[in-house]
């Protein structure tokens, strides 16, 4: 892939620093409003953004850091400070990697958040934001969220939202001699009711705003299912022991009204932004959880996973290392381009003017232009041979001002895109704090072969 370029920033609210309502509050209602929103800020040349349950999220590329950073304010200006986190560079990518392997998530490992990235993927790039840098960044992160998977047992037992929400349930009631009803048809309402279904539940009843997707989610379980209309909820629900509600309904779909007369009830709302008002807890006969209640379910699970975690984050960091070595390369091999090219223009006037000045004496012919051509090549080639190594170094060392020197001695017309001046390292690492990548150089293809590197 060539002509990668430009700095990666991201902006978190996630379940580890946010609270649901927070989450809700972030970010536009579909990821792809995200991407195009953020395509038409200034300097915004790719865009990526993920909404799960746990976690709002955008990323762009732009010339420097704090151009994207700017352009990402706007994703969660009604959230606390505390509850946003932005990535510089290296952060986003590590970040990106991390979720799509199942680190990130409430439950360790669950399944589901690498198939959203897939779908986040998907429609960033149908709204134009997937560019050079996002198509290997998000590829890369797909790729370890596979590695993780298949290479380790992270994924083992509790995988998903769903399946920690039914084993809430099951702490709170015999599953066995209990009745759910599973508000929801998606796909995390139908992992939740097959986790019922794995537990034993005694009674399932499945409803949602279209009856055709209930009956089609019932025909995927082997308990049998009563599919009930969601107008008719109330009727049924003082017959229900446990309600878990998976809807992707913009407002509450149950409020009190509802709850008044429904007997002794758990009521386990998952969804996001909330399907159930959080004011039904004030019957006594009403316990009322939401995803914020499930960390205490997968504090558990999170333990019996952390060896297969230490695993999945050695993948991490070597598949980060490789990342972060093939992004150097290319910003590497865009500069030394840029200095060839500068250095080629310099070589023809020069070149053409010996040929003039020889052919005051008389004409020469083709062989002795191209001798003096060749020598002008090897001349070139062979000062360069040096300082294209010492800029490929350079990148593997983070050592930007010297690229940006060596931009102003062989190139110092280029065209504006030069790194910021007394740029800091672009250092690895958890807690660098830097604004990583901060070079920026202009797309092109790798440097001709003649270089002689």
């Amino acid at each position: 892939m060539t002509g990668t370029s430009g700095i990666i920033t991201g902006v978190c609210v996630a379940h580890d620093h946010a609270t649901v309502d927070e989450i809700t509050t972030a970010g536009a209602e579909k990821q792809c409003e995200d991407v195009r929103r953020l395509l038409r800020k200034s300097g915004v040349r790719e865009a990526f953004a993920l909404h799960t349950c746990n976690r709002t999220e955008a990323y762009v590329v732009t010339n420097d850091p704090e151009m994207g950073k700017n352009a990402l304010r706007d994703i969660a200006p009604n959230v606390r400070d505390t509850a946003v986190r932005y990535l510089d560079h290296d952060q986003s990518l590590e970040h990106l990697l991390r979720v799509a392997a199942g680190l990130e998530s409430m439950v360790v490992g669950e399944d589901q958040i690498l198939g959203q990235v897939r779908d986040a993927y998907e429609e960033a790039q149908n709204a134009g934001g997937i560019g050079p840098m996002f198509e290997q960044a998000v590829t890369k992160a797909i790729h370890v969220g596979e590695r993780a998977r298949a290479e380790t047992k992270i994924n083992d037992g509790i995988v998903s939202v769903g399946s920690a929400a039914a084993k809430f349930a099951s702490e709170e009631v015999k599953l066995t001699e209990a009745t759910a009803t599973v508000v929801g048809a998606g796909d995390m309402a139908e992992l939740t009711a097959k986790a019922l279904e794995v537990r034993g539940i005694n009674e399932l009843k499945l409803t949602n705003r279209t009856p055709e997707r209930a009956e089609d989610l019932a025909r995927h379980l082997e308990v049998s299912c009563n599919i009930i209309p969601l107008s008719a909820i109330t009727s049924h629900l003082p017959e229900t022991d446990i309600v878990i509600t998976s809807t992707a309904s913009s407002e509450p779909l149950l409020t009190d009204t509802e709850f008044a007369d429904a007997g002794q009830t758990i009521v386990i709302d998952i969804a996001q932004p909330r399907d159930v008002k959080p004011s039904v807890d004030k019957y006594e006969h009403v316990t009322a959880y939401d995803l914020d209640a499930l960390e205490s379910v997968t504090e558990a699970t999170q333990e019996q996973r952390q060896a297969a975690a230490n695993k999945v984050e050695t993948i991490v960091d070597d598949e980060l290392d490789q990342l972060l070595e093939q992004f150097k390369r290319k910003r590497a091999d865009q500069v030394i381009q840029a200095m060839y090219e500068g250095a080629e223009e310099i070589k023809e006037e020069e070149l053409q003017n010996a040929i003039q000045q020889a052919e005051t004496a008389g004409e020469l012919t083709d062989d002795q232009k191209q001798a003096l051509e060749a020598m002008a090549d090897a001349l070139m080639n062979r000062l360069l041979a040096a300082p294209t190594k010492s800029l490929r170094d350079a990148a593997a060392e983070d050592d930007w001002n010297t690229i940006h020197t060596a931009i102003e001695l062989f190139n110092p017309n280029w065209d504006g895109n030069n790194p910021p001046q007394g740029h800091k390292s672009m250092s690895r690492g958890h807690h660098s704090g830097t604004n990583a990548s901060s070079a920026e150089f202009p797309h092109g293809q790798s440097p001709p072969s003649k270089q002689g590197d």
